[in-house]
């Protein structure tokens, strides 16, 4: 016979108000509680480890290609009951974050070589900005948005027209790469305009740390450390999840 809890005592010992606890019910992270004849919710040792679970699970801020969703899914897995598939979404979760720091380390190699080839650029190409979006493959829209953000200073003709150049290609190709491996816009600014200043930067430790004054900060400006911290906190939760799974009954829920 497992322990139950109401629902202040279930909220003290895992940290939260009691509103949380409702919250988290009605959003089915945590099981349905059981009801006395008063209609006072009841809560057993499942609810308080599944909650457990959750706030693990949601300290996690990468958002990128659905991986918010999936770690969403394997609270509800786990919610319902169902361990074994929470495993395995938990594993396929791993891999993708682990796919993700592939691409951002790659991008990142990819950045340096493009960055060496600026340096040797002569500037012969004088591309307009339709001519440039289509022949790095983004839209017109896309470059306006990395012009107006500061990726960007394009020259312009006599006539007003903007006119991009090899060095100006080569640039917006590091900033694709960059955006590709969901590095943000913050992240790529600070990185370009280091490099401005000095060759010698170590692009993955400037795009992966955020200047003392950048006053928001999200996960992709620091994309390499957020990744890295999704896959310890993945790596919990699965000791949580093999942890429930020996302890209760896959019915054991209420």
């Amino acid at each position: 016979m497992y322990k139950i809890y109401k629902t202040a005592e279930l909220a003290k010992r895992v940290g939260v108000h009691s509103n949380t606890v409702r919250l988290y019910e009605k959003l089915k992270l945590i099981p349905e509680a059981d009801r006395l004849p008063n209609g006072y919710r009841v809560f057993t040792d499942y609810h308080l480890e599944q909650f457990k679970l959750a706030r693990i699970a949601f300290k996690v801020e990468v958002l990128q290609n659905g991986l918010r969703k999936k770690i969403i899914d394997v609270v509800k897995l786990s919610a319902e009951g169902e361990l074994e598939e929470a495993i395995n979404c938990t594993n396929e979760y791993i891999n993708q974050i682990k796919q993700e720091q592939r691409n951002a380390e790659e991008a990142i190699e990819l950045s340096k070589k493009l960055l060496s080839d600026i340096a040797s650029e002569e500037n012969n190409i004088l591309f307009t900005r339709k001519q440039t979006a289509d022949y790095i493959k983004v839209t017109m829209d896309t470059l306006r948005n990395w012009e107006m953000n500061g990726l960007l200073n394009v020259k312009r003709k006599k006539n007003g027209y903007r006119v991009y150049t090899d060095s100006d290609i080569n640039r917006l190709k590091i900033i694709r790469t960059l955006r590709c491996a969901n590095y943000s816009l913050s992240a790529i600014l600070r990185t370009l305009t280091a490099v401005s200043e000095s060759k010698e930067i170590d692009i993955r430790e400037v795009i992966n740390k955020p200047k003392k004054d950048e006053e928001i900060i999200t996960a992709c400006d620091k994309l390499l450390t957020s990744l890295s911290d999704a896959e310890k906190s993945a790596n919990r939760i699965l000791l949580q999840l093999e942890y429930m799974k020996n302890h209760f009954n896959s019915n054991a829920t209420l």
